[in-house]
Order: structure tokens, then sequence, then C-alpha cells
């Protein structure tokens, strides 16, 4: 295995380029997302920019007509690296199916590890098992367990969709793409740029020593708010996970019509208030 965070390599499986399906000498050494943020010698890209947008615009469309009608829906996150023998692939697997059980849809990147086996869990309950790949430098593809997989070129836009048709967040251990989804949504649902949605942490002794570094480090030098680790729920019981999904979900969900109403009532008492507007008099 490489040094790097990239995933177990399946080869034989194939490079996604968009739509595209590439194999062997045919992979390209670059990704498409090397490609846009490189800094070239000449001015091409400016001429090829315009296109660039083009591609991005059609990747959100494919990706929005693509999960529509997905339903109600969780991400569940982890480590590509994971073995299918060791414990967390087991408690992936069981957080895959008891989503489904509660009436959930799972989101996964499709690629090994956790994501292969939310993906197993939730395809073996017969629920709607979603994989959102992404173009890699190396041979990763689709996990077999995903029954509906849209591959992406540009990580923002894929990122997009994890969040867009997630009710929530389950995150088991993983590395540094796991951390940038996991901080993505904290700095989402923080800064109030998205609705609030449930995180459930699973595996206190992974997770564990990072909420306590957020609380005793964090937390007194003032870069975050005392309550903003309470944003996550940390447990070692994939039901907990599921449940707290649940509950936390319609919570939210509860307060965000309440503020919606309360907002409605007094923008009807504001313009009972006023009245209508006298015209002014000829003279």
């Amino acid at each position: 295995m490489s040094d790097t965070d990239d995933g177990i390599p399946q080869r034989g499986a194939g490079y996604r380029k968009g739509p595209v399906l590439l194999r062997g000498s045919q992979i390209p050494r670059q990704t498409t997302d090397q490609r846009l943020l490189a800094d070239g010698g000449d001015a091409d890209w400016l001429h090829a920019d315009p296109w660039r947008v083009m591609r991005i615009q059609s990747e959100f469309v494919e990706g929005f007509g693509a999960l529509a009608e997905v339903g109600p829906a969780v991400s569940v996150f982890g480590s590509a690296r994971t073995p299918r023998d060791h414990p967390d692939y087991a408690l992936a697997e069981t957080v895959g199916r008891l989503l489904v059980d509660a009436g959930y849809s799972v989101i996964t990147g499709g690629g090994p590890g956790i994501m292969e086996a939310a993906n197993k869990g939730a395809a073996e309950a017969g629920g709607k098992s979603v994989g959102l790949g992404i173009e890699l430098p190396f041979e990763q593809g689709m996990n077999a367990w995903v029954n509906m997989g849209v591959n992406f070129r540009y990580f923002f836009v894929r990122k997009t969709m994890f969040v867009k048709y997630a009710q929530g967040f389950v995150v088991l251990p993983g590395g540094f793409g796991t951390f940038d989804e996991l901080f993505e949504a904290l700095t989402l649902v923080q800064t109030h740029k998205v609705t609030g949605f449930p995180i459930a942490l699973v595996g206190s002794d992974y997770w564990g020593g990072l909420l306590d570094w957020i609380r005793s480090a964090a937390v007194p030098r003032g870069m975050v708010s005392p309550s903003d680790p309470d944003l996550m729920h940390l447990t070692d019981d994939p039901a907990v996970a599921v449940e707290f999904v649940q509950r936390r979900g319609a919570e939210l969900l509860a307060e965000e019509r309440e503020a919606a109403e309360a907002l409605e009532k007094d923008v009807r008492a504001a313009a009972t208030s006023t009245g209508p507007a006298s015209s002014p008099s000829r003279q």
C-alpha cells in the first residue's frame, strides 16, 4: 500500500473521467481538478476556462437530475483503506442496514473500505445505495454494492451533492478526505450557510481525542464557541448513531418550521399595522 491516503486501488475496475471509462495505459497522469488549478506558463487557459465552466455546469445538472428523487438520505463517510475483515467495516455495514431500516437512502463516495461497507449494508437491506464517485489518479471505480452511481470530475460539485441530498451525516474512522467532509459540514452548520443537520461520529477511540482537543485547545482560545463541539454526537453503537440522526433531524425540522411560521406571523402583523398606503391628494 502506498503512503498516500488515495484509497485502495482496484485493478481492472477502471478509471472514471466523467462518463468516460479508461483503463491501463489510457489513464491520464493528471485529474481534471489538477488541470483546472494548474498555474500554466502561457495564456491558453484563458480560452479553455469558459469551456470548463460549461463542464462544471453540466456536472451540477447531471447530479441534480440523478439525485432529485433519492428521497430522505444520510451521507456516510469513512476511510477507503479499511479492509473487509476490520471491525470498522462491520460497523459501517450495520450503519448502512440500520439507515435503510429507518427509511433512509445511503449516500457514500462509492469507493472501497467504509464506503463499500455502508453501500453493502444498504443494498442487502433492500434500500437505495448511492455512490458519488470522483476522478482520481489511480484505478478505484465504483464498488459493486452501489445501485445508483454518479461520477464527478470536480470535488466541489461532488461535495455539494453530499450536503444537498442528505438529512444527516454518519462519520466513521477515516483519513484526510473524511476530515475534509466532516469539517466542511461543521463549518456550513456553524456559519448557518445551511440548515442545521445531525452529525454522528462512530468510534470513540478514534474521534474522542479530536473532540477533547477541540474542547481543551480550540475553545479556550476562542477559536470556536463552547457549544460548537456539541454539533457532533459521539458513539460506539451504530444503532445510537442512526437513532440520533432520526431524533435530531426531526427536532431541527420542527425548529425550522416554527421559525418559518413565526416569521410569516411577524410579516402579516407588520403589514396589518402599517395598513394600505394612502394616495397623495391632488391640488
